[in-house]
């Protein structure tokens, strides 16, 4: 199989951004044939290339969308076709390092008979000449990006199949109503993309995210084949001369976190993107990729020759799991660890929370890829110096499969009763992205795991004198806009032995409503996280940049109308108190954060 292909089968994809629009913004003026610029001026576009691979692109592609003969006889340039493509695919595989390069082609810049002056076979010719040229250079795959005409298309697409096997990625562009300047709309894009042999398809250019997830969701429901999107950055506005793209960077990695929540498996940037919103873009699509799959497989069925010690009872493996078990609602409060080796206020403040009769402290395993106290040191101290139950985060970030067995091991020995299994956020978004992320599996393996050493069994299948014992937690996000995909998953944690639930921040009653109805059939505890937000820009963070997180609109706009910081403080822990209030009666339990450390927020939030 094509090492593309295998690559595009297992990951997200990302893509690099603008050639055309940030050759312009390094100064090169509009009458300059860009695509000759591999010939007259390659620093420049081996420089770009070395940019958005350093941003974290996946794919780059090659400077050679308009290099055809028709649109480089406008400048004279016709016999230099051959040239600039191989010279583009040349400078993009100076640049890459363990990236692919995408041969570009876009459409020929005229029109075909019976309409215009070129015929079926002039126009097969000058692909075929592009696309042999850019094959003797080195690509890896073909990208086909904004056609407007879906027969020029088909006739590029049987061209190079003709020539190469490839994978083709086909790319159409419409207008704000969905329909091609041809006035083919959706349907008839996809219905054609599935019956033609394209390795993966989808839209580019014209339009900026917003209008392209509209059309995403109508698009991913009629088809199986990879969906591929590069939006413009926006519309362009002409300011003092210049044509500028408004969409920023941030803006970019929101619609990329949805994108890929919508099923979109390549993302990259068209019109107006440059390497810092592909940074950003980088930055969400690594949080998402390590929730695709394990990458090990831990056994669901196993043939033993001996019996297995007896596992706890679920009501007896802690204070947590048997109030849980006997109905009695449960408060707990996340506690994040230090970056120092200080305890003296995470230690203050446990005592605080025992004494405000909270049930059991939270502590996150290297939250957000931060370079933290290890939290089973910080849970250890907890328990024995102020005597209240923790909850310990275990990520399968940082450690491989006989790390995280010698891990839970030590943790039993601890003590640690209570563990809420996470994947974990990938380094590239934490204190230091060059770190290696090990991910041998991902929080369905690793739960797998835990249930299976709490039936006496090792990672190796062998039987253990002893079981540990573990209140087996997972996380949710009842906020995801894939939900089918959410649910998915969660049905799988479930079934690999999940025993209690913890949701990412709940700030709309309705959507978590919508996903208890969803799960009511299944046996487990769901404790919903409360987040009280300290201030507007804190909300706008954790809207933007915080994974699964969504804070509505409506709870912007309350916190908007306070200028002053305290006011859109006393805001936040209103609307928390009130959420705490309302979904008591739904769950069995709560999570409050202390944002900041300020562990008196979440005793104003509850009725303890």
């Amino acid at each position: 199989m094509n090492e593309f292909q295998s690559f595009l089968d297992t990951h997200l994809v990302l893509f690099d951004g603008a050639m055309g629009t940030y050759i312009y913004e390094k100064g090169i003026f509009i009458d300059k044939c860009y695509d000759e610029l591999n010939i007259s001026n390659p620093d420049l576009i081996l420089n770009i290339h070395q940019e958005y691979i350093k941003a974290g692109a996946d794919v780059i592609e090659t400077n050679t969308f308009g290099a055809n003969r028709y649109k480089l006889r406008r400048y004279g340039l016709s016999e230099k076709t051959r040239e600039i493509n191989y010279q583009g695919a040349i400078l993009a595989k100076r640049a890459v390092q363990d990236q692919f390069i995408a041969g570009s082609i876009g459409p020929l810049g005229i029109k075909l008979e019976p309409f215009g002056e070129v015929t079926e076979e002039a126009a097969r010719s000058a692909f075929s000449e592009c696309a042999s040229s850019l094959l003797e250079g080195g690509i890896d795959l073909f990208i086909l990006e904004t056609f407007h005409d879906i027969h020029e298309l088909d006739l590029a697409l049987q061209t190079i199949r003709d020539l190469s096997d490839l994978p083709i990625i086909g790319q159409m562009t419409v207008h704000g109503d969905g329909k091609s300047s041809y006035g083919l709309d959706l349907d008839d894009i996809v219905h054609f993309f599935n019956s033609s042999n394209v390795n993966a398809f989808g839209l580019n250019c014209s339009i900026g995210p917003k209008t392209m997830l509209d059309f995403v969701e109508r698009m991913i429901e009629r088809t199986s084949l990879p969906i591929s999107i590069m939006p413009n950055a926006g519309l362009p506005q002409f300011v003092d001369g210049r044509q500028l793209y408004m969409s920023t960077p941030d803006y970019f990695a929101v619609y990329t976190k949805r994108f890929i929540e919508s099923g979109v498996q390549i993302i990259g940037g068209c019109c107006g993107t440059t390497p810092e919103h592909i940074r950003k873009m980088a930055g969400t699509l690594a949080q998402k990729q390590t929730r695709l799959k394990d990458k090990v497989k831990v056994p669901k069925d196993i043939e033993l020759s001996q019996a297995l010690p007896e596992p706890v009872p679920r009501d007896q493996k802690s204070n947590l799991s048997n109030k849980i078990c006997n109905d009695q609602f449960v408060t707990l409060v996340e506690m994040v660890p230090p970056r120092g080796k200080s305890l003296q206020k995470a230690l203050d403040g446990a005592r605080m929370l025992k004494q405000a009769d909270i049930d059991a402290i939270n502590i996150p395993d290297g939250p957000r890829a931060s370079a933290r106290m290890n939290p089973m040191a910080l849970g250890v101290r907890i328990q024995n110096e102020a005597d209240i139950e923790v909850v310990l985060h275990y990520t399968c970030r940082d450690r491989n499969l006989l790390g995280m067995q010698s891990d839970l091991l030590g943790a039993a020995v601890l003590d640690i009763k209570n563990i809420l299994i996470i994947t974990g956020d990938p380094p590239m978004m934490g204190d230091c992205p060059q770190a290696t992320a090990v991910f041998d599996i991902d929080s369905i393996g690793l739960t797998r795991l835990v249930h299976q050493m709490n039936h006496g069994l090792d990672i190796g299948n062998k039987p253990m004198r002893e079981t540990t014992g573990f209140f087996i937690g997972v996380g949710v996000d009842p906020n995801s806009i894939n939900m089918e995909w959410e649910l998915s998953r969660f049905h799988q944690k479930i079934e690999a032995g999940a025993e209690f639930v913890i949701t990412q921040p709940v700030f709309d009653l309705d959507a978590l409503k919508r996903f208890l109805e969803r799960i009511q059939q299944i046996q487990v505890s769901v404790i919903a996280g409360v987040w009280p937000l300290m201030s507007l820009r804190n909300a706008e963070f954790m809207h933007n940049e915080v994974p699964g997180v969504s804070v509505p609109d409506i709870v912007l706009k309350k916190m908007s109308k306070f200028e002053n910081k305290e006011d859109q403080q006393k805001v936040g822990i209103d609307i928390a108190r009130k959420m705490a209030a309302d979904i008591r009666s739904l769950v069995a339990g709560i999570q409050i954060s202390a944002p900041f450390g300020r562990y008196d927020i979440p005793l104003k939030i509850i009725d303890k």
